[in-house]
């Protein structure tokens, strides 16, 4: 069965170690970071319209190892397997006068941004080797575990405030300045914030974050990786999003986050469908996160997953980001016994689904899903992790 291993920490920066002592000489590295990915129990495309989510970060993290070198110029390759870009880039640290500006390869452009918005100065030359065991496009935010990785790095090379929110904002930053895409800042803030045993529950207008307890020994979270590749600088998500902001304008709203749906049934006459129907999953979605949260803390799991039911099937019907395989990953779970409940996570078109179920369920409906999906998925079975963080090396 394809029950995916997860790497642990100490075998990634053991790799990632060896790397740098191959590339760039014996002295080896002399400073270790990881920070992780995360999967988004309830609450999609909610965070850019200022309203709740519902992530845990997980234990699948981006380990960066690296050592301060004189001069301003900077190494940094990746052990990524699956890349068919170049694997290394050099390049010298910006200047007010020549900033770093996006380009090839595109991997390296997480890097690049993470270093110009970086908030404090003079940053050093370094030489740096980057290894992760967050699948690529899997919707589990590789990107983001990336750039918070780098800050995390850059804060040992050269110490800014050790604010963490500000942390999160500058490589939310870096995506939309240097990757193209225009997140909300749910991904950055619980890579930087995750902590274990619990989910967090993020007020993305407020940012304020509220951990919610997620240990109960008779749970597991297990994410399906449909293996289907996607990537969120198509022009769908971008679509999506100005979809939500010409509806929130015309209901005379700042944001969606301030929308009913007695506003919006008020304005239809106004709003064509499409718009009508995205505004309807975000300001339900809202809401339906707010209910998750309280039934994860009450312990509810039929409730809770309830309602994570009921996300995926907006986000099939009104949001429209899920694909086939999706929908086949979470029908067919949803057949098991002992399983509460099951939606794609992430961004959509592709990727994984999170499935809340007990324990002792977990081999069962790996086995149905294997039976019934007509590709070839990858399970993860993870529990809530810790944030960024340093390692001793």
């Amino acid at each position: 069965m394809a029950n995916y291993p997860i790497p642990t920490v100490e075998q990634l920066v053991d790799k990632a170690r060896r790397v740098h002592v191959e590339t760039f000489g014996e002295k080896g590295p002399t400073i270790a970071v990881c920070a992780p990915g995360r999967v988004n129990l309830i609450g999609e495309h909610t965070d850019y319209n200022e309203g709740l989510v519902l992530p845990m970060a997980l234990p699948l993290v981006t380990v960066v190892v690296g050592s301060q070198i004189s001069g301003k110029n900077v190494s940094v390759l990746t052990v990524s397997e699956v890349l068919e870009e170049s694997k290394r880039v050099d390049f010298d640290l910006p200047t007010s006068t020549a900033p770093l500006l996006p380009g090839k390869p595109s991997w390296a452009n997480y890097v690049k941004g993470v270093i110009q918005n970086y908030r404090a100065h003079p940053l050093p030359g370094f030489q740096a080797v980057i290894i992760s065991s967050v699948p690529l496009g899997g919707g589990l935010s590789s990107s983001a575990s990336l750039e918070v990785a780098f800050y995390t790095f850059l804060q040992q090379l050269c110490p800014d405030d050790l604010d963490d929110v500000a942390k999160a904002m500058s490589c939310q930053k870096a995506e939309h300045t240097f990757a193209g895409v225009p997140c909300g800042i749910m991904d950055q803030y619980v890579s930087v914030l995750g902590r274990e045993a619990h989910a967090l529950l993020i007020d993305c207008r407020s940012l304020e974050a509220t951990p919610v307890p997620l240990a109960d020994p008779s749970l597991v979270i297990l994410i399906t990786n449909s293996n289907v590749r996607h990537s969120l600088t198509g022009s769908e998500y971008s679509t999506r999003r100005q979809q939500c902001e010409e509806a929130a304008t015309l209901l005379g709203k700042n944001s969606l986050r301030d929308a009913t749906l007695e506003d919006l049934e008020a304005a239809r006459g106004g709003i064509n469908d499409v718009t009508y129907r995205r505004a309807c999953h975000v300001i339900e979605e809202i809401k339906r996160t707010a209910q998750a949260t309280v039934a994860l803390r009450q312990e509810d799991y039929k409730q809770f997953g309830k309602l994570m039911v009921e996300s995926h099937n907006s986000l099939r019907d009104q949001y429209e980001v899920s694909c086939k395989e999706l929908d086949d990953l979470v029908n067919a779970v949803m057949e098991v016994t002992g399983v509460y409940g099951s939606r794609m996570t992430g961004g959509g078109f592709g990727g994984c689904t999170v499935t809340l179920l007990q324990a002792d369920a977990v081999n069962q409906a790996k086995q149905h899903i294997m039976e019934r999906y007509n590709g070839h998925p990858t399970f993860y079975i993870t529990t809530p992790s810790k944030g960024a963080r340093v390692l001793s090396l």
